[in-house]
């Protein structure tokens, strides 16, 4: 059994490993891997991308969900004492939560493996899905030099993750108050965009959308990028925020397909967790 709450806890070869279960499953191995088996998921309403993609995949393997809100996990009962329970019926636990100790201390109890579909500070299913697509289009892409412009947060992070792991460049670009730390920084966007390869973005928040004013990724701007440069804006972005329209209108754009085999990685990332 094996958790997925922290990038930093995979090695090169766990990865490659989802990849090939990934593949495994376009081919059609698996069915009903999980036949008689239920994933307990806490997603709030505002997901989409990462909770249907989830459901999905889980009653294609065979198997069934039951859904709760995050704000169930933050009443007076211990988490100890909810994990105690669901260890008599749950055969692994899906969790979006802004705090990752929460995450930490099911793990702690839990009988079952417990996968992080985001908190405040990682998305590591967001991070392995963009890099099986990135390897799919560009096999050589830890050899890339990747731009991400935006504030220190979840999917900077979650970026800052994927780097360590995987050993390609990341710079990022942003006022100097939203700087990460042990990350290559370059404040002027029109100079930290020069020569990359992959431009990264993450949606403003309504109180940075000032701050971040001169950090929008414009068609005009890619093309001071590498000349086959991708933009991959993490979703959901706003057009004429963190990307211009004509930016997201471009070839540039990696495009909605670019997700989609975030399906089979999730897929993927649970039977890599049931299995190992």
């Amino acid at each position: 059994m094996r958790n997925l709450i922290r990038l930093r806890d995979y090695t090169k070869n766990d990865v490659q490993e989802i990849f090939h279960i990934a593949e495994e499953l376009q081919a059609g191995k698996y069915k009903d891997f999980l036949k008689g088996k239920t994933i307990v998921m806490f997603f709030p309403e505002s997901s989409i991308r990462t909770r249907v993609t989830f459901e999905k995949g889980i009653y294609l393997l065979g198997g069934q969900t039951i859904l709760f809100s995050p704000a169930t996990l933050d009443k007076k009962e211990k988490v100890e004492d909810v994990i105690g329970y669901l260890n008599n019926w749950a055969d692994g636990l899906i969790v979006r939560h802004k705090n990752i100790s929460v995450l930490d201390e099911m793990s702690i109890y839990a009988d079952f493996p417990i996968i992080n579909a985001m908190t405040d500070i990682n998305h590591p299913c967001e991070m392995l899905s963009d890099l099986y697509a990135l390897s799919k289009i560009r096999p050589d892409f830890t050899k890339d030099r990747f731009l991400f412009a935006g504030a220190s947060g979840n999917i900077g992070l979650a970026w800052k993750e994927a780097s360590e792991l995987m050993g390609f460049s990341l710079t990022q670009s942003c006022p100097i108050a939203y700087k990460m730390q042990d990350v290559d920084y370059i404040g002027n966007l029109k100079e930290a965009i020069v020569g990359k390869d992959i431009v990264c973005t993450d949606s403003f928040s309504s109180d940075k959308v000032k701050d971040f004013s001169e950090y929008q990724i414009t068609l005009k701007l890619m093309k001071s990028a590498n000349s086959n440069a991708i933009l991959n804006p993490c979703p959901p972005f706003y057009r004429g925020e963190e990307v211009s329209a004509d930016a997201i209108d471009s070839a540039y754009y990696v495009g909605y397909s670019f997700k989609k085999h975030l399906l089979e990685i999730q897929q993927a990332i649970i039977i890599f967790s049931l299995i190992n």
